[in-house]
């Protein structure tokens, strides 16, 4: 029986702070974010659920581009975490750890051998840090939680995943609101009492569906969408072309979906934002000057590049008689192959009808060619959701985004010019979208000859600062809890879409010998 005191920061082990924050998970309790001192065994005389609170992260402070930011200060998150916990739960006793992966998590596992711990929570800090794994396999009770807005692709990912293989012990709750968590957290309180572990991850379950808000009025303005049919569709998607800019390494052309698809280096492209008119490049930095409703922390310097990068991405498409184009852009941009985020340059191609598509995601670009085309010409739109239970709402996060979301000749909406959300260089788009409208939100995969598909009802536009810079809030139509389980099969990207697109993506997936899944 272990009798030892869990102390605050690391004393125990002498090391700094900063040793420990790059790797020092054995000390449980990081230094400033720790519950207060307290033992364990006393914890057990009194016969109080203990509860290793888990935070996977890179570190207390960021210091690399990833959601939420760099330079995001989780000590008072993890405060106000702890600090609610203590207060609403007393009846349990709960530690705390950092975990950045799966080294970490399994010196957590191995030290907590002897501490008698009734379960683990797993809160998911930033995106891919695979720690929530590991803990399962403790075979102890496991709530894993998604910080929203910092955690969420992983946090979805993974707990698809989770469903998918029925992992028997790990409930999870997503939700950006703390009373939430609580009353999750004291479902840990059912194995105590003689309860079993399915207990408990039912209990979790059933806590989320109550607490989640019954849909609202679903009702939708009018929109006057005019969608080709499954045929035209086709035709034009064969008449498109995508070109994908991912590395300086020569690929093979291919197709997708039927798009003709040519691989270019980064090099064509850097050097055709050289190349770029200044004069034109300034008139294109005046113009956005004049129609952004704000620009936030964006240099006069950085909108002249954007627009240089704009102009490069014009050319090379008409160079090789494309219409769509996606670049590795993060890692194009770190790695020194181009000098300006394409963000900006994106945004005026899809308001021109044209596709100008994230991160080199091929699949999600094709699906952005066949809804312009679908739609004629109403841009697809890119991003990382998040799914947040308390509002009963899954929210479109990017740092680009159309202002023309009915097509080219259709209404403006405001615009902000800001950095990139995830390292706050460069210049990138919020967006601030139409709201009350139906939205289809899609993903087609030509290896699974399927097309994902949901729809929502547009409800709000999220200011927050943390994680990308638009962020579209949507009432999904469905069920919500059926929108976690596709995750781990597609990824985190989906591509969305003003309009009601149901009745024309089924004809048209069935003209392609596809199959639709919908997700919700």
């Amino acid at each position: 029986m272990n009798k030892s005191v869990i102390v605050t920061g690391c004393a125990g082990c002498g090391l700094s702070r900063r040793r420990f924050l790059s790797g020092c998970a054995a000390c449980v309790g990081a230094a400033g974010v720790a519950f207060p001192a307290r033992s364990l065994f006393a914890a057990e005389q009194t016969g109080r659920t203990k509860i290793h609170v888990i935070y996977s992260l890179h570190g207390e402070k960021q210091e690399r581009p990833d959601w939420p930011n760099t330079g995001f200060d989780f000590g008072p998150v993890m405060n106000r975490i702890n600090s609610e916990l203590e207060k609403s739960c007393p009846e349990f006793e709960f530690v705390s750890s950092l975990a950045k992966g799966e080294a970490d998590a399994k010196k957590i596992l191995d030290d907590d051998k002897l501490k008698n711990i009734d379960g683990y929570l797993v809160y998911q800090m930033n995106c891919w840090n695979k720690v929530v794994q590991t803990i399962a396999t403790s075979s102890k009770p496991v709530l894993y939680a998604d910080f929203q807005f910092g955690g969420s692709g992983g946090f979805l990912v993974y707990t698809a995943g989770f469903i998918r293989k029925q992992v028997p012990n790990v409930g999870f709750v997503a939700s950006s609101r703390i009373e939430d968590l609580v009353d999750a957290v004291k479902c840990f309180g059912l194995v105590k009492k003689g309860g079993s572990v399915s207990d408990f991850v039912a209990a979790t379950a059933k806590v989320r569906k109550d607490k989640t808000p019954k849909p609202g009025d679903l009702t939708c303005k009018p929109d006057s969408l005019k969608c080709l049919s499954a045929d035209e569709c086709i035709k034009r998607m064969k008449e498109s072309k995508i070109l994908a800019v991912r590395s300086n390494e020569p690929k093979p052309d291919s197709t997708v979906l039927g798009i003709p698809l040519v691989n270019l280096g980064f090099s064509e492209i850097n050097d055709a934002w050289a190349a770029a008119d200044k004069d034109e490049s300034k008139a294109i930095a005046d113009r956005w000057q004049k129609t952004a409703s704000a620009i936030v922390d964006v240099s006069r310097e950085t909108l002249e590049t954007s627009a240089a990068m704009y102009l490069g991405m014009k050319a090379v498409l008409k160079k090789h008689g494309a219409n769509a184009i996606t670049i590795n852009c993060l890692g194009g941009f770190y790695g020194g192959h181009i000098h300006a985020y394409p963000c900006l340059g994106f945004h005026e191609l899809v308001n021109e009808g044209l596709v100008g598509a994230c991160e080199c995601d091929v699949r999600s670009t094709a699906t952005m060619v066949t809804v312009n085309a679908l739609t004629q010409g109403r841009p697809g739109y890119i991003s990382d959701p998040i799914i947040d239970t308390s509002k009963g709402h899954i929210v479109y996060a990017h740092c680009v985004a159309s202002n023309r979301a009915f097509g080219p000749k259709g209404e403006t909406n405001p615009f902000q010019i800001m950095t990139h959300s995830e390292d706050r260089q460069g210049a990138a788009v919020r967006s601030i979208l139409p709201v009350g409208y139906l939205t289809t939100t899609l993903e087609a995969d030509q290896g699974k000859k399927e097309i994902l598909m949901h729809r929502s009802r547009v409800v709000a536009n999220d200011p927050d600062d943390r994680a990308c810079r638009t962020k579209l809030s949507g009432e999904p139509l469905g069920d919500i809890e059926k929108l976690f389980t596709s995750w781990d099969q597609w990824g985190w990207h989906r591509v969305t879409c003003y309009g009601d697109l149901k009745d024309p993506v089924y004809a048209l997936a069935e003209a392609m010998g596809m199959k639709v899944v919908e997700e919700a």
